[in-house]
């Protein structure tokens, strides 16, 4: 019976991460894409304008 309780915890681990990457594949795009490239491309244009007022003399 110690075999079985030497298999038992990665036999879990790798149930848990296979449900994980299910889950991130299944929740990659559909309606969560547009919100989510909308939030990254604020931040980018955040990011961008910070860059060019922190810099005015570089126009």
């Amino acid at each position: 019976m110690d075999y079985v309780s030497a298999l038992v915890p990665p036999v879990v681990m790798a149930v848990f991460f296979i449900a994980l990457i299910v889950i991130i594949v299944k929740s990659q795009g559909g309606p969560n894409k547009t919100k989510e490239d909308g939030a990254v491309d604020a931040a980018f244009a955040r990011a961008e304008s910070v860059k060019q007022t922190a810099r005015p003399e570089n126009v």
